[in-house]
This record gives structure tokens, sequence and C-alpha cells, in this order.
């Protein structure tokens, strides 16, 4: 029986890893092998921006990929949290009756929505500020090189 709680929590704290994947539907699901990718592209960014500098342009493009992937999952633990038991037994357990304790919500639940939607919003914000505050330097630079 896979529970909501578990996995709500595996989707806010592995998810960019695609622990609640590996979870909900086994080692074969696809998507879940291919999640790690752009947290890796964008761990490898934030090297980058370590190692180079600010000004580095791939950094700007491969940090949000990072970001971007952990506000998706902390969505996703959002969406587990709220789901119905009915819901949640049909889609998850569906050999499970429609009221199973496995989809019910408790404290833990509801904690695990909370954090997911107070860090997911912090990182999204984060994010598009960072991408945008990049562009918009570069712009500038360009600009600066073309009017002298």
């Amino acid at each position: 029986m896979k529970n909501k709680t578990t996995a709500a929590w595996l989707a806010f704290a592995g998810g960019p890893l695609g622990m609640h994947r590996f979870y909900l539907r086994g080692m074969n699901d696809w998507l879940a092998w291919l999640l790690p990718i752009p947290t890796a592209l964008g761990l490898y960014g934030i090297l980058r921006v370590q190692s180079n500098g600010l000004d580095d342009p791939w950094a700007w493009i491969l940090i949000p990929l990072l970001g971007f992937t952990i506000a998706g999952c902390a969505l996703t633990a959002i969406i587990y949290g709220l789901m119905t038991p009915e819901k949640w037994n049909a889609r998850f357990n569906p050999m499970a009756s429609a009221d199973a304790v496995s989809g019910h919500t408790n404290w833990f639940t509801v904690g695990a929505i909370a954090l997911s939607l107070l860090i997911g919003t912090t990182v999204l914000l984060s994010s598009i500020v960072f991408s945008f505050q990049r562009y918009f330097e570069y712009q500038i630079e360009e600009a600066r090189k073309i009017s002298h």
C-alpha cells in the first residue's frame, strides 16, 4: 500500500532525485530516472558560479534548472498531500478500499504541504529573479558595447 504522507515527503525532500516516482511507480519509471539530470545540471551551474563568478553565462542558464526542478517537486508534494483519500487509493492503491488509511491526511501530511509551499515558492521565485536579473544585466552589457 502506497502511503500518501510518505509520497508527499519523498516528493518534497527527494523529488529532484525522483524518489517519489520510484516509490509510487517502481524502478521502471523512466521519468524518475530523468529527474536527476536537471538537478545535476543545476548543481553544476552552482559549481561554475563558485569557480568562474556570477558573470558565467552557462551558470545563469543551468542554475534555474535546479530551482525549477525543486519547485516542481514541491508542487507535486502539495498535489499528493491535498488529494482525497478516494482519489489517492484509486490511483495508487487500486486493490484497497476507497477509504483505506494509506490515503488519509494527517498532521505529517500537512507538514509536508506547508514546507513544500514555503520552500517551493521561495525557490521558484528565486530562480525566476536570478534568471531575469542575469538576462537583463547581459542585455545592458550588450547595449553598452553597441553604444560605444
